[in-house]
């Protein structure tokens, strides 16, 4: 079972403050959250995983958006 994974947590787990978050997910370079009510969200601590590690892997920016359309993909393949 995935866990899913509020802003502060993703915030600590990629070590971005939330205006950067938001600005990599404008970049493509982070997935959207999920939204879970009006004015809740939260990120599959799954794809936070597999980000955080394209990132110590070295991946380039281009690299990194290829990984996030591909998660994209499997969100809206599990709906």
């Amino acid at each position: 079972m995935n866990s899913l994974l509020r802003l502060p947590a993703v915030m600590n787990a990629t070590g971005q403050t939330r205006s950067t978050l938001y600005l990599r997910i404008k970049q493509r370079l982070m997935t959207p959250p999920v939204k879970l009510g009006e004015r809740c969200a939260a990120w599959p601590a799954d794809e936070i995983t597999a980000i955080n590690a394209a990132r110590i892997a070295g991946k380039t920016n281009e690299e990194i958006r290829e990984l996030v359309a591909k998660l994209e993909q499997q969100r809206l393949a599990k709906t």
